[in-house]
C-alpha cells in the first residue's frame, strides 16, 4: 500500500503540543510533508522559544509517523520562528525589536523587577534572542540584578547606545549612565522622555522579546509606554495579599484600557517552605491571584514561592534561571516564560512591515 500524505497528517493531528494544546495539523505546525517510497519527512514549527522541547516533540513525532502501515525510514527537523506580532495601532514597531513584553505591579515590593529578569533570563535559555529595558528611572534595580557593577554603553556611531551584556542577554537602564547613589529629581515629562530615548536610541539587535521592567503604579511611564511603545502584551506581577490585588487590579485595568492585551498573571511570594522544618504557610494569604484571574479572565501564568534563594541570588547579580538552572524554581519561571511566549504567539502578526512605503513626489 503506497503512502498519502492524508495518512501522514491523520498521524500528525494525534500529536498534540503540550504548551499549546493544539494539534500539529490544526496549528499549523506540520510543514512539508514529503513522502518517497517508504520514506518520510516533515518539518515541524514552533512559534515560541523550544530549546528543551525540540527533541521530545521530535521523538514523538517519529513515534507517531512510524505508526503508519509501509513507512520506513523517518526524518523530523523540529524548529522555533519567532516572529513579531501586533501591537496598539499607529505605534511603529522598534528597529532590531521583534516583541515587547512589559512587566508591570500596581505597587511596590511585590517582586516585579526580580520577576522580570528571570522572564527574560527563561526566555533566553529556551533559546531566544532576548533584552531587557529598565524603564525605573526613578528607582533603576537592573544592573545590581545582573551584576553589571562597572563600566557605562557604548556609543559607536554618537548616536546609538550600544546596550551592555550580562548572561546572554542585552539590557538597557538608566542606572548605566548614572552614579548609583544619584537621586533622579527629575518631573514627569523628562522622565518619560528619558524612557522613550532609552528605548529608542538602543542599538538592539535582532531582539524576538524585550522585557520591559516598568516601575511600579499607573502613572506617567505607564502611560507613555501604553501610548507610544509598541507593546504586544502585558504580565501583572502581584503577591496573594489583598492590598497588593487591589493595586495590580489598577494595572490590569490600565492596560485593558489602552488596548494592550494582558498575557497573563503572576503571583509572587505565594506560599513560604520553611527551610529548617519543612512547614508550609500562606504568609501573604492564598488564592488571590486566581481569584484575580477568574474575575478578569486573564491566564494565571504561574506561582512563585517566598524563597531566600531567589532574593539572594538576584541581589548578587546571579539571578536564579542562571544560578540555579535545573531549580524547581527556574523550572516555575521557565514554564511561565514559556507560557508567555506561547500566547504571543497566538496573537495576530505583525504585517507593517510587508507594506511598501508610498512617497509621492511632485514631477
Amino acid at each position: 500500500m503506497s503512502l498519502t500524505e492524508q495518512s501522514i497528517q491523520a498521524a500528525l493531528q494525534a500529536v498534540v503540543d503540550s504548551n499549546t494544546g493544539k494539534d500539529l495539523v490544526t496549528s499549523r505546525s506540520a510543514k512539508n510533508i514529503k513522502i518517497n517510497g517508504a520514506e518520510v519527512s516533515v518539518d515541524v514549527e514552533l512559534g515560541y522559544p523550544a530549546k528543551s522541547q525540540i527533541e521530545p516533540m521530535r521523538q514523538r513525532v517519529v513515534e507517531a509517523i512510524k505508526g503508519v502501515a509501509g513507512v520506513g525510514n523517518v526524518a523530523v527537523n523540529v524548529y522555533q520562528k519567532i516572529v513579531s506580532h501586533a501591537v496598539q495601532k499607529g505605534v511603529k514597531l522598534v528597529p532590531g525589536v521583534k516583541n515587547i513584553i512589559a512587566v508591570a505591579s500596581g505597587k511596590g515590593g511585590v517582586g516585579k523587577s526580580t520577576t522580570a529578569v528571570n522572564l527574560a533570563l527563561a526566555l533566553s535559555a529556551e533559546g531566544a534572542s532576548v533584552g531587557i529595558l529598565d524603564a525605573d528611572i526613578y528607582g533603576p534595580s537592573q544592573p545590581q540584578m545582573l551584576g553589571i557593577a562597572t563600566g557605562q554603553p557604548e556609543s559607536a556611531d554618537g548616536k546609538k547606545l550600544e546596550p551592555m551584556q550580562a548572561h546572554g542577554i542585552q539590557a538597557m537602564s538608566i542606572g548605566f549612565l548614572i552614579d548609583p547613589e544619584t537621586p533622579m529629581v527629575w518631573r514627569g515629562p523628562m522622565v518619560t522622555q528619558a524612557l522613550t530615548q532609552l528605548l529608542g536610541d538602543t542599538n538592539w539587535r535582532d531582539i524576538d522579546y524585550l522585557v520591559v521592567d516598568l516601575p511600579p503604579g499607573t502613572g506617567d511611564i505607564q502611560l507613555t509606554l501604553a501610548q507610544q511603545v509598541p507593546v504586544t502584551g502585558a504580565v501583572i506581577v502581584t503577591t496573594p495579599q489583598d492590598i497588593a490585588l487591589l493595586d495590580a487590579r489598577k494595572g490590569l485595568k490600565m492596560f485593558e484600557k489602552v488596548g494592550i492585551p494582558i498575557l497573563g498573571i503572576v503571583e509572587n511570594m505565594s506560599i513560604h517552605i520553611c527551610s529548617k522544618c519543612g512547614h508550609e504557610e500562606h504568609i501573604f494569604g492564598s488564592g488571590g491571584g486566581d481569584k484575580m484571574s477568574q474575575d478578569y479572565e486573564v491566564e494565571m501564568l504561574g506561582a512563585l514561592p517566598l524563597d531566600r534563594s531567589i532574593r539572594e541570588q538576584v541581589d548578587s547579580g546571579h539571578p536564579t534561571v542562571v544560578s540555579d538552572p535545573t531549580g524547581r524554581v527556574t523550572e516555575i519561571y521557565k514554564g511561565i516564560a514559556r507560557r508567555i511566549a506561547v500566547k504571543i504567539a497566538e496573537q495576530a502578526k505583525d504585517h507593517s512591515a510587508k507594506f511598501p512605503s508610498i512617497v509621492i513626489q511632485n514631477t
